[in-house]
């Protein structure tokens, strides 16, 4: 018996978005052809080229793609199936015990390495508290390669996925250790030009709607006490003790919790504390300066 001709890939991924979208899924075009290009094992433009061309998929590839489309449509999240997720220039490892790093936290690591690079130390020092995936301080050791990054990070798993990470960048001017952000590098106090963190900033009432993010995501990195903000309030402590003279705090958080962190931080006396928006212009990001 000849082998079966290949499966059409306009129709096969026209069919799984619409799979998608009936599902719930808020992305399902995007969705199917990054799971397409992630069984060709192309990007996602060379799977557009495909299409165009109207190439197909053996059997064997159907296969994989209808399995994974399947675990899509059950709300699996994209990254966990494809193993990684992007940020900036990276392409992060992600699975089950880390948090997937978003969009919106790519505007917090452009304010920490925007401080950085405005460092009057020729060897500036940056500390990334709760760093999960390793998304942030990877960024920041990439892209402000004179600089020293630290990262620390408190859960085994998220801490497992941050050393690949780091292994596969290759950033040598990182360094990464577990422990809790309290006790983070004690070694460092009164050093550091920029202390940065994506906290848990969920308050604990407020469940996610998302599959995705509920079901999946650690609880440990969403949610922060009643008003979402028990970890914002160690690390302005953490910030201060670490942080030199005009040293920055970056903290990222939900649209509306910019006040009341700017005055956890002028309480706890960091001065000048401003919100800044995503690039959909919601308030994303608090920063402030140590006197």
């Amino acid at each position: 018996m000849p082998p079966a001709a290949p499966a059409p890939l306009p129709s096969l991924v026209r069919s799984a978005a619409e799979r998608l979208a009936s599902a719930g899924v808020s992305d399902p075009v995007v969705d199917a052809e990054l799971l397409a290009a992630h069984v060709l094992g192309v990007g996602r433009g060379e799977l557009q080229a495909a299409m165009l061309r109207g190439d197909g998929l053996d059997e064997a590839a159907a296969h994989a793609f209808e399995e994974l489309v399947e675990r899509r449509s059950a709300r699996i999240p994209l990254q966990h199936l494809t193993g990684s997720a992007p940020f900036r220039h990276l392409e992060l490892a992600v699975g089950p015990g880390v948090f997937v790093p978003r969009p919106e936290t790519e505007i917090v690591a452009q304010i920490a390495i925007d401080a950085l690079v405005a460092s009057a130390s020729p060897a500036p020092v940056a500390v990334d508290l709760g760093t999960g995936s390793g998304a942030i301080a990877l960024a920041l050791a990439t892209e402000v390669p004179h600089a020293r990054v630290f990262a620390a990070e408190k859960s085994v798993d998220a801490f497992v996925w941050a050393t690949e990470n780091a292994r596969r960048v290759g950033a040598e001017n990182l360094r990464l250790a577990r422990v809790d952000l309290e006790h983070a590098f004690p070694e460092l106090d009164g050093t550091v030009s920029v202390v940065v963190s994506n906290p848990p900033y969920v308050p604990d009432d407020a469940i996610p709607r998302d599959p995705e993010v509920r079901l999946y995501d650690p609880p440990a990195a969403l949610y922060g006490g009643p008003d979402g903000l028990d970890v914002v309030r160690i690390l302005s402590r953490v910030g201060l003790r670490l942080a030199h003279a005009g040293g920055s705090i970056v903290i990222e958080h939900g649209e509306w919790q910019g006040a009341a962190i700017r005055g956890i931080l002028g309480a706890d006396g960091w001065r000048a504390a401003a919100t800044h928006p995503d690039l959909t212009m919601r308030d994303r990001v608090t920063t402030a300066l140590r006197p």
